[in-house]
C-alpha cells in the first residue's frame, strides 16, 4: 500500500476523489434530486462533507503510524485544505443561497442560534490554519510557533462536531458517529503523547501533526 501511495499519479487521483461529493451535489441539483428544500439540503450536505474531510485529515497521522504507511503523509495537507474548501463552500451557500446576502439577518442568526455561533467560531479558527499551510509559512513562522498555531485543529474538530450535533433535530446517529470518530482520533493522540513522554524520560511531550500540516516532507 505504501508503495502505491508514493506513486506520482496518487495525488491527482486523491484530488479527483475529493471533488466527487461536490460533483454528486451538482448532479442532484441539476436533476431536481435534492428534495423539497434543495437549498437547505445543499447547505447541510456541504457542511457534512467539510466535517468528514476534517476527520479524514485528522486520521492521516494515526493511520500512517499504525499501519506503517509513511507515504500517506503526502496527502495530509491536501485533505486539510479540502476540509477548508468545503467549509468555505458550505458557508458561501448559507450566505448566498439561504440568506441572500442579508447581512443584518445573518448577524442576528449568528447571535441567536448557538449552533451557528459555534460553526462561525470554527470557521474563524480554521482560516489561519489554511493561510499558513504552505512550506513558506512554516519557515516564516518557525516550526514551534507553526505547530502551536496548528494545534487549533484540536479545538476546531470538537466545535465542528458540536455544530453538527446541535443542528440535527431528529436522528442523531450521524453526529454520534462523527463524535465517536473524533474522540478516537484525539484519544489516540493523547496516548501517543504520553507514550512519547515516557520514552523520553517524561521531559518531552510528543508533537502531534495537525490536519492542515504543511511540513516539507508531506509535499513531495
Amino acid at each position: 500500500m505504501d508503495k502505491l501511495l508514493r506513486q506520482r499519479w496518487a495525488k491527482p487521483v486523491v484530488f479527483a476523489l475529493c471533488l466527487l461529493p461536490l460533483a454528486w451535489l451538482a448532479g442532484r441539483a441539476l436533476t431536481d434530486g435534492l428534495g423539497a428544500n434543495p437549498i437547505e439540503a445543499a447547505v447541510r450536505f456541504l457542511g457534512d462533507w467539510a466535517l468528514r474531510f476534517l476527520l479524514i485529515a485528522l486520521a492521516v497521522t494515526p493511520v500512517r503510524q499504525i499501519f506503517g504507511w509513511p507515504g500517506l503523509a503526502r496527502f495530509r495537507r491536501m485533505l486539510g485544505l479540502f476540509a477548508f474548501f468545503y467549509v468555505v463552500v458550505h458557508l458561501s451557500s448559507y450566505i448566498g443561497l439561504d440568506q441572500f446576502f442579508d447581512w443584518p439577518s445573518i448577524g442576528r442568526e449568528i447571535v441567536k442560534r448557538r449552533y451557528i455561533t459555534i460553526g462561525m467560531a470554527a470557521v474563524v479558527l480554521l482560516l489561519p490554519l489554511a493561510v499558513t499551510s504552505t512550506n513558506a509559512m512554516v519557515r516564516r513562522l518557525g516550526g514551534r510557533r507553526w505547530r502551536n498555531l496548528h494545534r487549533l485543529v484540536y479545538l476546531i474538530g470538537p466545535l465542528g462536531v458540536t455544530h453538527h450535533w446541535m443542528m440535527v433535530k431528529k436522528d442523531l446517529t450521524e453526529p454520534m458517529i462523527h463524535a465517536a470518530i473524533l474522540a478516537a482520533l484525539l484519544g489516540w493522540r493523547v496516548l501517543a503523547a504520553r507514550k512519547a513522554a515516557r520514552h523520553n524520560g517524561g521531559t518531552t511531550a510528543a508533537k502531534p501533526e495537525s490536519a492542515c500540516a504543511a511540513q516539507s516532507r508531506s509535499s513531495s
